[in-house]
């Protein structure tokens, strides 16, 4: 029997044109998986396309939900944004991706798994670094970096060696933006962007949102309730934490809220140029930035803001399967339990505006932060607290000044 792989499928020109590929060099049966993360309209006739272009057999994969309540979720916890402004919507999808490959792969006792990243991108680097992370034993296959074998230098060698392979589906020669689509976000690459000098033209780009400027008139509230830091209603309807994501893509999509325009520095050493639309992600991080302010104390917040920017780096880089992505997971867990309450926020124009937040667990207190003077906090002890507070630098400046000797310490 031959051996099988796996083909990480899509069913755009790139992955369809790797099936005979895989035939043909390596004499492989190819089974197909593609794994649903929201990709929408995308994967109609998959199928069809995957099975005449000569895989023995395809998968459809939702994972909607796991994608939703074990990757968005723990990284909207912590606040994990990479280099400030990517919500890192690609990055989390990809070890949800690679878990589904490697457990297709063990069903069909799979030998390899490949998949149709360039060997420029963050994308294989998250693949492979999960798929070894879960299977060491399996092969990975990577066309795009096999210059021996893969021959193919542009869409148009793709369209003619799929045609001389029996291949007859309408693929386009058009150029066209590299876009990455699922449930949290769709980012856009290439063409115009390559250049960071040109102005997004976002009447054309857009595929979730309107421009702020195309945005209505008219403001729209909405409200979050959070229990353990988990969002469980939306204007007061319960729903499933992916449900919350897409009704909030469609509220934040028509108000313009979620579009950046970002430079960042890849894993593999170069810069990119690209745009993301996250119009409900932005909302929910928005939100539990909001709820959180009211719960956690400074020290916490503190700690809480250092390893947000670290997971969002093991994330981005692809070590989504490491100790330390389950350490910081840990520790913000802890954080979580006692964000309780609600958040309501208006959108407005690409805006994202605090209208009113309430906890039971909120260390804000009115009376505390008033200027009357009360039981619980006595002005007084200010002047002590300043002193010790201030203490090495009040010596420093002493020291300085040659004011202060050993002698009056004592």
């Amino acid at each position: 029997m031959k051996e099988k792989v796996i083909l990480a499928y899509s069913g755009g020109l790139d992955t369809t044109t790797v099936i005979p590929w895989l035939k043909e060099n390596f004499d492989y049966e190819v089974v197909c998986c593609c794994v649903d993360v929201g990709q929408g309209a995308e994967l109609d006739g998959l199928d069809e396309r995957a099975r005449l272009s000569g895989a023995s057999k395809l998968y459809i994969e939702d994972v909607i939900d796991d994608f939703s309540d074990n990757y968005i979720l723990p990284c909207v916890q912590a606040g994990a944004v990479y280099e400030n402004k990517y919500l890192l919507g690609t990055a989390m999808a990809r070890p949800c991706i690679a878990k589904k490959l490697v457990e297709i792969a063990r069903k069909e006792g799979a030998s390899a798994i490949c998949h149709g990243c360039t060997g420029k991108g963050n994308d294989q680097i998250r693949f492979e670094l999960g798929i070894n992370a879960l299977a060491p034993d399996l092969k990975i296959i990577a066309p795009w970096r096999m210059t021996d074998v893969w021959k193919m230098q542009s869409r148009q060698d793709e369209i003619d060696y799929s045609r001389a392979h029996g291949i007859t589906f309408e693929f386009s020669t058009d150029e066209s933006y590299s876009r990455d689509r699922n449930l949290w976000h769709v980012s856009h690459e290439g063409l115009d962007l390559e250049n960071p000098a040109n102005e997004p033209n976002y009447k054309h780009l857009l595929k979730m949102s309107v421009p702020p400027e195309d945005a209505p008139d008219k403001d729209e509230y909405i409200t979050l309730t959070y229990e353990k830091g988990v969002p469980v209603k939306l204007n007061g309807k319960a729903m499933k934490f992916s449900d919350i994501i897409r009704s909030l893509n469609e509220a934040g999509g028509r108000n313009g809220i979620g579009i950046a325009d970002i430079v960042e520095n890849r894993v593999v050493g170069m810069k990119s140029r690209g745009v993301y639309e996250t119009p409900g992600g932005t909302i929910l991080m928005e939100a539990q930035r909001q709820i959180e302010e009211l719960i956690l104390d400074r020290k916490t917040m503190e700690v809480k803001k250092n390893l947000a920017n670290k997971l969002a780096q093991v994330v981005y880089e692809g070590k989504w399967y490491t100790p330390l992505r389950e350490a910081i997971q840990a520790f913000v867990k802890v954080t979580e339990e006692d964000v309780n309450g609600e958040v309501k926020m208006k959108l407005y124009k690409g805006n994202i505006i605090k209208a009113g937040t309430t906890s039971d667990s909120s260390l804000y207190s009115e009376s505390l932060a008033s200027f009357t003077t009360g039981d619980f906090y006595d002005h007084h002890d200010a002047s002590g607290f300043i002193t010790l507070f201030g203490l090495p630098d009040r010596v420093r400046a002493y020291r300085q000044h040659k004011m202060l000797t050993e002698e009056d310490v004592k």
